[in-house]
């Protein structure tokens, strides 16, 4: 939402291929008042294919060639939604998506690239590797890279400009260590190489024989097996790793939109609408009816700005304009190690000048989308009242635990409760959840909200769920009921009805999963989205933060450092720290998972059990320990981390709350500054059970819990002493 304008029509980019990145980043420069873009994508992060020969070569680490589709996506301002899409319900305008509900759109556009898999052939599937897409590919190549076989066979699939260029990055790359592969190339062409000119061909050729690779022309695959490639003309190659690169195909599920195919691709026109003007396409998923060309990269690039203008004048009402592709362009081919060939108007150029050129250019791409601008906030207004900059602070405010007021600044506004009255409650301020006397034990209930981290409305209402729970398991009970708060940002009538729909369906979800129901609640429109629940459990007793007897083991079943992260994406936080999505996608799963297991588990040997939330694992801890008159010792080694979380602490990233957290400790705790113990008062939003266990039975517990793939650990002991913690 831009300026506090009202919502009022829905763009969806399906697929995070190099013409919707491209979109992303100009779309952040210059947004649509009234627009709300969504991008889906299956993966936080997405290749850029001309860098993908250079990395199988060894030449480009995997993080230097792939585009970070959580920062585009912030740039933006889109929410990111990371799944797969399966149909498109063009009747009533919604995307079908894997794992949740309809999503709905006013204008769509669709850039998911394609697949060399083969389906049709015997035994591919189980047996072999399509080079795209790239995430299965990549694994798979990690992976027979590391058994590092003396003498790796490999067999690939298609011997067009894509197929000699993965072999010979393949054959260079499995040399480097010493080994002597053995790479076969297969081609049912009788001239394969035959899209080149002439002089590009000879050369890529003498390439090929030069890197001892073998070339079978004029025969085709007819199965494959877990160490076979049986041919047409009966003959068998032995193989290792087989690679499937031969032609493109595009993604099932478009069959079934009803939209103009041509050989299963997308036909679209010179606007890139398809037979649907309200769905345009881009990429090598769009086939370009009144102009064929090729598959390649840089049509996909060039159709970007078209593309952009012409989303923007759908939603707006704005004049199309026309993509003219160009005749031709220039190939530039790699060739194993750092050299390359081009291919234009049949000029026959080969060297090492041409691959410093393409390098040049690849980098250049994704330096484009990696050093994303940063678009200036509007001046304050004179006159203004005195300390506005300073309450306003030099970072943006923080979302989820990371908002909280400061545990001093609560303590403080707390202590002149009058204490509870009536004889049912046991309790009030001071635990997880207050505690009310039941008839078969106690009643526990608890409230918190937490103001947007992401722009998934679905992913929000599944953390504020989670995080609400947190409270209820740590108190070892079973939760019952719940009742939602949740205030909508502006948006017009039916947007608000469908952004409620995604956020009661996906918090439904997880209160079934937790045996409770939601029973009712209250919404509101205001500046922001907010989503929050309170929750009630029964238990037959309530475990406290109090209760911790000197030599328990400390359990932690979740790693920390999810305010750090949220904060570098909220930042903007520059690529000193690769792949920043991926460490945000790795936070998200963690927040999302809820404790139910960790408390069953625990729960019924605790001596005392928090979640740890916003004042840090630090601030936490100290709250158990202060309760039960005990000191701690910690030891830092053993504390489990986030992805990326200890690297973004080094490059001074953390949350706002974070040094109101860090001062709650002064006086009662001893540590040594490092990045790692930066993260003990990081504020976490769905963190885990902190609990403390006979030491007798911690390892026990700790098998238990990892059995059901808790990334638990016993992160230190408590000890005699007056309230204190140190860090070892």
């Amino acid at each position: 939402m831009l300026d506090g304008l009202p919502l009022t029509r829905d763009l969806v980019l399906i697929g995070g291929g190099h013409a919707h990145a491209l979109v992303l980043r100009m779309w952040g420069m210059n947004p649509l008042p009234g627009a709300r873009l969504t991008v889906i994508n299956p993966h936080p992060v997405a290749p850029y294919s001309g860098m993908l020969p250079g990395h199988v070569a060894g030449h480009y680490k995997r993080e230097e060639m792939m585009i970070d589709l959580v920062r585009l996506a912030r740039h933006a301002g889109a929410r990111l939604i990371r799944s797969r899409v399966t149909g498109i319900d063009r009747a009533n305008r919604f995307v079908l998506v894997e794992g949740r509900g309809p999503l709905p759109y006013d204008i769509a556009s669709i850039d998911i690239g394609i697949t060399t898999d083969l389906p049709s052939l015997p035994g591919f599937l189980d047996h072999a590797v399509p080079a795209k897409p790239f995430d299965i590919y990549s694994d798979r190549w990690q992976r027979f890279l590391d058994a590092a076989l003396p003498r790796p066979r490999m067999v690939i699939i298609g011997a067009g400009v894509a197929g000699v260029e993965l072999a010979l990055a393949s054959a260079r790359r499995l040399r480097q260590d010493g080994r002597t592969p053995e790479v076969t190339l297969v081609d049912r062409d009788p001239q394969p190489l035959g899209a080149v000119g002439s002089g590009a061909r000879k050369a890529l050729l003498h390439h090929v024989r030069q890197a001892g690779i073998t070339l079978i022309a004029e025969v085709e695959p007819v199965e494959v097996t877990a160490d076979t490639v049986v041919l047409s003309d009966g003959r068998v190659l032995p193989s290792d790793f087989t690679l499937g690169v031969a032609g493109a195909r595009p993604q099932g599920w478009l069959a079934q939109t009803g939209l103009d195919l041509h050989h299963g691709f997308i036909s679209i026109g010179p606007t890139l609408q398809t037979s649907d003007p309200m769905i345009f396409a881009a990429g090598d998923c769009a086939e370009m009816a009144w102009a064929p060309r090729p598959k390649a990269g840089v049509y996909a690039v060039r159709q970007a700005p078209i593309l952009l203008h012409n989303l923007r004048a759908a939603l707006s009402g704005g004049e199309m304009w026309r993509y003219r592709p160009q005749r031709d362009y220039l190939k530039l081919i790699s060739a194993g190690g750092k050299t390359a060939v081009a291919d234009k108007w049949g000029l026959p150029l080969d060297g090492a000048w041409l691959w410093r050129w393409k390098d040049r250019i690849d980098r250049r791409f994704i330096a484009m989308l990696a050093n994303l601008p940063r678009m200036a906030p509007p001046p304050l207004p004179l006159p203004r009242a005195e300390g506005l900059e300073e309450a306003l602070g030099k970072k943006p405010l923080c979302g989820g635990c990371g908002a909280k007021v400061g545990a001093s600044d609560l303590s403080a506004a707390l202590a002149g409760l009058p204490q509870p009255k009536r004889p049912e409650v046991l309790s009030g301020p001071g635990d997880d959840a207050a505690i009310l006397r039941h008839e078969n034990g106690v009643q526990v209930m608890t409230t918190d909200h937490l103001r947007s981290l992401c722009d998934d409305p679905a992913l929000m209402a599944r953390l504020a769920a989670v995080h609400a729970l947190g409270d209820i398991w740590a108190m070892g009970a079973d939760p019952q009921v719940a009742l939602a708060q949740i205030i909508l940002p502006r948006m017009s009538a039916r947007m608000q009805a469908d952004t409620l729909r995604e956020i009661m369906v996906a918090a439904a979800d997880v209160f079934a999963a937790a045996g409770a129901d939601i029973v009712g609640g209250h919404t509101t429109i205001g500046a922001e989205l907010t989503i929050g629940f309170t929750v009630t459990g029964l238990a037959a007793r309530a475990i406290t933060k109090g209760g911790v007897r000197p030599g328990d083991a400390l359990l932690l079943t979740k790693p920390i450092g999810s305010g750090t992260v949220m904060a570098a994406l909220m930042a903007q936080a520059p690529l000193s720290v690769p792949l920043l999505g991926e460490a945000v996608d790795a936070a998200w799963r963690s927040m999302a998972r809820p404790l139910s297991a960790d408390a069953a588990i625990l729960a019924p040997e605790a001596h005392a059990m928090t979640d740890v939330t916003g004042f840090g694992l630090a601030g936490h801890l100290l709250e158990m320990l202060t309760a039960s008159n005990c000191a701690a010792e910690l030891d830092l080694a053993a504390l489990p981390l986030l992805p990326g979380a200890e690297a973004l602490a080094a490059s001074g990233q953390e949350s706002t709350i974070a040094p109101a957290n860090r001062a709650a400790t002064m006086g009662r705790m001893l540590f040594t500054e490092s990045p790692k113990a930066a993260l003990l008062f990081d504020p976490q939003t769905c963190g885990g059970l902190l609990a403390a266990v006979p030491p007798e039975r911690a390892e026990q517990l700790l098998k238990a819990l990892r059995a059901k793939d808790i990334p638990a650990a016993i992160i230190g002991r408590a000890v005699e002493g007056a309230p204190f913690l140190t860090v070892t």
